[in-house]
């Protein structure tokens, strides 16, 4: 695969749905953000323009305010021009191989394991939810992380227990869990719900837990408007799900079970994509973009 960026001094080693890593010198990794957009396992086109700059802002925002509860990847902003505002020097870290994801509302692939068993990630919750429903508390509800284009496929705790062991997938547990705690609380005073959230979490050659890849953005969250949450039906969002309900919905004319890539996205679904993205942050940070 060619170096989406010529990155002078860097040598591009991978590409992400979002991100492309690059080895530097100093034996640190550069992590770059583009502005790629993914739904359904599908690399879409065209890119929202600024979405980058906009999720490495974020995160950096994040791992600031949560630095306190885990130590992050992030080494220096310092970086050649041609990335600058969307790269990020970080630390080479052994990535656990299980995506970690806390909820906190009932909404996405977890409503739809409920709606068909009561249970999500092998934990059974009260009858009488519907979609957008806030569980009685938080839930760990991890998946396998697939190859780029493939399916990640919920798991239990259990089953992430044989894969790491005991020790470890209860720190994974606990971590997860805390940063969502910390972080829909931090967004919940800025007016913005957060549904559930993906964390990336990398090992230091000590044991050291961190903080890696993106952190609380609406690539890897669901953001909703605090004051527009009404359960019963899908809440607005500032994030991707406005993307994939277009998506699915009968003007886009694809059909999501098919072989078929999805169409072009039309240039008002960009631009109010990126408006999206663009009002989570501001929002959130305080601060302009």
């Amino acid at each position: 695969m060619s170096a989406p960026y010529d990155v002078p001094g860097a040598t591009h080693v991978y590409s992400g749905k979002v991100r492309d890593l690059y080895d530097l010198p100093s034996g640190n990794l550069l992590m770059v953000a583009s502005d790629r957009i993914s739904a359904y396992d599908h690399a879409l086109d065209p890119p929202i323009p600024d979405k980058g700059e906009i999720l490495t802002r974020m995160s950096l925002w994040w791992f600031d305010q949560l630095s306190d509860v885990a130590p992050n990847h992030v080494v220096s902003t310092d970086v050649p021009e041609v990335v600058a505002g969307r790269g990020i020097e970080v630390e080479r870290l052994d990535m656990v191989q299980v995506e970690c994801i806390a909820r906190g509302y009932l909404t996405g692939s977890g409503l739809f394991d409920y709606r068909e068993s009561g249970v999500v990630s092998g934990i059974t919750l009260p009858d009488g939810l519907t979609d957008g429903s806030r569980l009685p508390e938080p839930i760990f509800t991890p998946s396998t992380k697939a190859a780029y284009g493939g399916h990640d496929e919920p798991i239990s705790y259990e089953q992430v227990a044989g894969m790491v062991g005991e020790e470890l997938a209860a720190s994974l547990r606990d971590l997860t869990l805390e940063v969502y705690a910390r972080g829909e609380a931090i967004a919940r005073a800025k007016g913005i719900i957060v549904a559930d959230t993906k964390i990336e979490i990398g090992v230091r050659a000590d044991g050291t837990l961190v903080l890696a890849d993106e952190l609380l953005t609406p690539d890897s969250s669901r953001f909703w408007p605090a004051d527009q949450w009404e359960p019963g039906h899908a809440q607005p969002s500032y994030d991707k799900q406005f993307v994939r309900n277009w998506l699915t919905s009968p003007e886009s004319g694809w059909d999501r079970v098919s072989d078929t890539a999805p169409p072009r996205l039309p240039d008002d679904i960009v631009e109010k994509t990126r408006a999206r993205y663009l009002e989570a942050y501001e929002t959130l940070t305080g601060e302009t973009f």
